[in-house]
């Protein structure tokens, strides 16, 4: 919603750059989503290398209690 606010006042104060926004976005965010794929990727695998990491100390933990 705050975006489009923006936007609105982009196109009061300069439409021609307002439209010409509004024809670039979607090309800049076809050309960001591999980077966005890759981050994703990224996070699960550094996610998976932590819990990886930290299994013995929580069955320790959870053994430790009984």
């Amino acid at each position: 919603m705050f975006t489009f606010l923006l936007w609105c006042i982009l196109f009061v104060l300069c439409w021609p750059l307002a439209i010409a926004a509004l024809l670039i976005y979607p090309i800049v965010w076809l050309l960001l989503l591999p980077f966005r794929l890759v981050g994703i990727a990224v996070g699960g695998a550094l996610h998976l290398v932590w819990a990886i990491v930290m299994l013995p100390f929580l069955v320790v933990r959870r053994l430790g209690g009984v």
